[in-house]
C-alpha cells in the first residue's frame, strides 16, 4: 500500500488506539466503535440476537456481541481481570441503597464515619456549640464600605454597603423614597464629601426647601459647592439621554461627587413604549453612572399589584443593592405601618428581616429591635 493511502489508514482507526489497516482485508467491512459490524447501505450484515453470535461476531475479545469487554488484543477480561465483576458494578445499587449507605457529613462539614450533630445529623450535638450564623459576621474583605446613613438600617447592613454601588429603593407613594435619598446624600455631606441629586419629580427649589425643613442645610452646602440639585424633565431627558449618559460620567468626575441620587428613574422608563427599547437604555445609563465611579441610590415606584417589585420589573436586576418600602396594614385596618426589607445587597452581609420605620420631620429611623406583627 502506497503512502498516499495514509488518510484511509487514518480513517479506520477506532477510539481504542488499534488499526488494522496493516493486516486487515481491503474488501472487510469496517467496525464500530462497539464491536458491531457496520451495517451500511449494501451491506450483507445482520444485527443478531446476543444468544446467537454470527459468523462475523470478533473472536478476539475486542468488545464484539456476546464477548467481555477487553483492553488488550486476544486477551479477554474476565474473572479478576474484569472491569466490574458481580457487586462491583456501580450501576446495580439502586439510589435509595447507595443513599442508605453514604456516610454521614460530620461537624465540620465533610464526610465522616461517626454521624456528628442532633438526630438529623445537622447542627451541633451534645456539649458542641452553635456555629455564628451567617448574618451575624461581617464580610471579611478588602472592598471599601460606606453607611447608608438612616438610623437602624445602618445596623442591620453588616459592615456597610460597597463603595461604587448601584443602589435602588423601591416603594409606593408616600413611603419617603424621597426622603431616602435626600438621607442618603446627607451622610456624604456631613462626612466632608460632595453629592449630586437629580431630580424627574420635583423642582430644585422644592428639594433645597424639604432638606433645609428637615435641618439638613443643603442650601448651604450648595452654596459651598459640595452639592448639586438639577432638576430634569423626564421628556427631555428622554430625548437628550444619550447625550446626558455619555456627559454623565466626565460631569460627575469634575464636580468630585462621591454620592449620586436619581429621583426616579420610573419617569425614565416611562419615557419608552416597548419593553427591548426601555431595558436597554435603562441599562446604558445605569451602566454609564456605574462608570462613572460614583455610589448611586435610584428611586423607583413600585408595581402596583406587587410592593417587592418596579414598576417595570428592570432596575432591581441592574442594581446591587435593593430596599424595599411598603406599607403593612392588620387585619382589622386601624393602623397602617410602614415596613422596611434588604433585598439584596451584593458583597455584604445583611439582616433578611422586615423591620418597622417612622418616617418623621427628622427623616427616617428604622427600628431594628422591633418587629412587624
Amino acid at each position: 500500500m502506497s503512502d498516499d493511502d495514509w488518510f484511509e489508514r487514518a480513517l479506520r482507526e477506532r477510539d481504542d488506539g488499534e488499526t488494522d489497516a496493516d493486516d486487515a482485508d481491503p474488501d472487510e467491512s469496517e467496525q464500530r466503535d462497539d464491536g458491531e459490524t457496520d451495517g451500511s447501505p449494501g451491506s450483507d450484515a445482520v444485527a443478531n440476537p446476543a444468544d446467537e453470535p454470527s459468523e462475523d461476531t470478533p473472536e478476539n475479545g475486542t468488545g464484539g456481541v456476546g464477548e467481555p469487554l477487553s483492553f488488550e488484543d486476544g486477551d479477554p477480561l474476565d474473572g479478576d481481570d474484569a472491569p466490574f465483576d458481580g457487586d462491583d458494578d456501580p450501576f446495580s445499587t439502586d439510589f435509595a441503597t447507595a443513599f442508605e449507605n453514604a456516610p454521614m457529613p460530620d461537624a465540620g462539614g465533610g464526610l465522616g464515619g461517626e454521624q456528628s450533630g442532633d438526630e438529623f445529623g445537622f447542627g451541633p450535638g451534645p456539649g458542641e456549640s452553635e456555629p455564628p450564623s451567617f448574618d451575624d459576621e461581617e464580610l471579611d474583605s478588602d472592598i471599601d464600605r460606606i453607611d447608608i446613613g438612616i438610623e437602624g438600617l445602618d445596623d442591620m447592613i453588616l459592615g456597610g454597603v460597597p463603595e461604587r454601588s448601584l443602589m435602588v429603593t423601591i416603594g409606593s407613594a408616600g413611603t419617603g423614597k424621597t426622603t431616602f435619598g435626600l438621607q442618603f446624600l446627607r451622610k456624604a455631606l456631613e462626612d466632608g464629601d460632595s453629592g449630586v441629586y437629580i431630580t424627574l419629580e420635583e423642582s430644585r427649589e422644592r428639594i433645597l426647601d424639604t432638606a433645609d425643613e428637615k435641618g439638613w442645610d443643603f442650601s448651604k452646602h450648595e452654596s459651598e459647592g459640595r452639592l448639586a440639585v438639577v432638576d430634569l424633565d423626564p421628556v427631555e431627558m428622554a430625548n437628550s439621554l444619550s447625550s446626558i449618559r455619555n456627559d454623565l460620567p466626565r460631569l460627575v468626575e469634575e464636580f468630585g461627587a462621591d454620592r449620586l441620587v436619581l429621583d426616579s428613574v420610573s419617569l425614565l422608563e416611562m419615557m419608552y413604549d416597548h419593553p427591548s427599547k426601555r431595558r436597554s437604555e435603562v441599562f446604558n445609563f445605569t451602566r454609564s453612572l456605574k462608570d462613572a465611579g460614583v455610589t448611586t441610590m435610584l428611586t423607583s415606584e413600585a408595581d402596583q399589584s406587587n410592593p417587592y417589585v418596579s414598576r417595570h420589573g428592570i432596575v432591581e436586576y441592574l442594581s446591587d443593592a435593593v430596599f424595599v418600602l411598603q406599607y403593612v396594614r392588620n387585619d382589622d385596618f386601624r393602623e397602617t405601618r410602614l415596613a422596611i426589607e434588604i433585598q439584596k445587597i451584593r458583597d455584604a452581609n445583611h439582616s433578611r428581616e422586615t423591620k418597622p420605620y417612622e418616617l418623621t420631620n427628622e427623616g427616617i429611623s428604622v427600628y431594628q429591635q422591633a418587629n412587624i406583627f
